[in-house]
């Protein structure tokens, strides 16, 4: 999927939405442990209920591997039913991949390749040979890690050098030589509210996913207000907040309304995820 193909997807759903697939087998309902595959039984239930509403979709890998080889089969189950139930949803591996030349190959061969995925998150702290092996595939996405929505990143991401550079500025800047607004996006936390207006002035044009909205408390409103273009350029994940919405054989239907979130007063609203667009959240049009 390229650039405008993803924003007509924006367009015509009017939603940004991404739904993060981040299953742990101790927190989905219980019935469905008495399926062959209950962590694929979910997220298909999850899919179906959500498809209309987003318009994309983020397995994290951790929640997969954890559980082995069973893992890894739910996750290629799930990856395939998106792609041939919902094609037009753009598929993100939330991986973090990122390691020396000829591992990184080998990484970007197996979400490239041999899965087919439209992205895959990748970790820049080993430089430029580690993630331009992810960057050969015509048609596939980096989302490199920028500044992240933990409070730790703090640790390392805003530490400034000499010239008042701070970390992320420097991962921004410098990486914008690799690849062009075209295959390369960046991951920005939604807790790092007005952060967003200093990274569109390095990368007015990327697309950033933008993860902690929901259960990390991430401002929806600031997100829009800093982060959007002109072809929106964001793609705004929450996972626990949607998929862990209701725990009984009604969870899936469930899993449409968006969670309790703070407005610009201090007070809250219940939103459903197809409000997660430019006109309910910025008074703007796209």
């Amino acid at each position: 999927m390229n650039k405008q193909q993803l924003f007509e997807n924006i367009k015509r759903k009017k939603s940004f939405l991404c739904v993060g697939l981040d299953t742990d087998i101790k927190k989905i309902p219980e019935h469905l442990l008495k399926e062959e595959d209950p962590i694929f039984a979910f997220n298909k239930a999850i899919i179906d209920a959500t498809a209309d509403l987003c318009i994309a979709y983020k397995p994290n890998l951790a929640f997969y591997e954890s559980m082995g080889v069973k893992g890894w089969i739910a996750f290629e189950k799930t990856v395939n039913y998106i792609k041939q139930n919902y094609p037009d949803q753009f598929i993100i591996a939330d991986a973090k991949r990122g390691d020396i030349g000829n591992t990184s190959a080998m990484y970007a061969r197996t979400f490239f390749e041999e899965l087919d995925i439209d992205s895959v998150t990748v970790a820049p702290y080993m430089g430029e040979d580690s993630v331009t092996p992810f960057l050969t595939y015509e048609g596939k996405w980096v989302i490199l890690l920028a500044l992240t929505s933990n409070k730790g990143s703090h640790d390392f991401q805003l530490t400034e050098d000499t010239n008042g550079e701070r970390l992320f500025e420097k991962v921004l800047r410098k990486s914008q030589e690799w690849a062009s607004d075209e295959q390369m996006m960046y991951v920005v936390g939604a807790t790092q509210g007005r952060a967003f207006e200093d990274i569109r002035k390095i990368v007015p044009e990327h697309f950033l996913l933008v993860p902690g909205v929901g259960a990390q408390g991430g401002s929806l409103e600031e997100v829009c207000k800093y982060g959007m273009n002109k072809t929106c350029g964001l793609i705004v994940n929450s996972s626990r907040g949607i998929i862990y919405v209701d725990k009984t054989e009604n969870f899936a239907a469930a899993s449409r309304m968006w969670p309790m979130m703070s407005t610009p007063n201090g007070q809250f609203r219940s939103q459903r995820p197809q409000a997660m667009h430019s006109e309910a959240w910025c008074g703007r049009s796209l």
